[in-house]
């Protein structure tokens, strides 16, 4: 592969964190960065009182992982991003893709909008969910005791706004596959990889 940046994209609870892995897998030596990560380890750092708070640190930690992607792409190294994108990073990521000359696919994950609830609201639930994500303020080393309680749990009001009006859905660059996670066990992981890798041996 020469300078191939892939961007699993799409709704929330689809599973993108577990296709980068199997990617990873297939294609060889790729840097995987997912902002989600960088967000946690600036909220275990720093911690948050407030929403306002945690917003700023979310903006910053934005600031950091553009400052990652581009050193890797400066190094020319291939590249996973693991995200809900919209419109928002779009540009940007964009630009330097241009700027260093990437070739850029597309792995945009969608599903029926209640079954991904449920998916999201068992995951904040779930003990390996970062607390940070389901609370109003935090410091590292804090526990709750039953997941239910947290005061910041993603409504069903919320998470159907959120899918429908950021463009979850309609981003791509670059080429694009789509594939539909409603029912995992359907999912033909093994034809999209060979896809992928068809399609970025075209380039070459």
């Amino acid at each position: 592969m020469d300078r191939v940046l892939i961007l699993l994209a799409g709704f929330p609870g689809t599973g993108k964190s577990f296709l980068g892995s199997i990617i990873k897998k297939k294609l060889g030596i790729l840097t995987v960065i997912s902002p989600d990560e960088i967000k946690e380890d600036f909220f275990d750092y720093y911690g948050f009182r407030n929403l306002d708070e945690k917003e700023e640190l979310i903006n910053l930690a934005w600031e950091k992982f553009y400052d990652v992607l581009e050193s890797q792409m400066v190094m020319g190294n291939n590249v996973i991003l693991d995200y809900p994108f919209s419109d928002k990073q779009k540009p940007s990521i964009s630009r330097m893709s241009e700027m260093y000359h990437y070739q850029v696919i597309t792995i945009r994950l969608i599903a029926d909008l209640d079954v991904l609830f449920e998916r999201q609201k068992n995951r904040d639930l779930d003990t390996s969910r970062h607390l940070s994500h389901i609370v109003k303020s935090y410091k590292k080393g804090d526990n709750l005791e039953h997941r239910k309680d947290a005061d910041n749990l993603l409504t069903y009001e919320e998470f159907m706004r959120r899918c429908t009006t950021r463009g979850y859905d309609t981003f791509e660059l670059g080429v694009l596959f789509e594939v539909d996670v409603t029912d995992y066990a359907t999912v033909d992981y093994a034809s999209l990889l060979n896809e992928v890798s068809m399609s970025i041996g075209d380039r070459g």
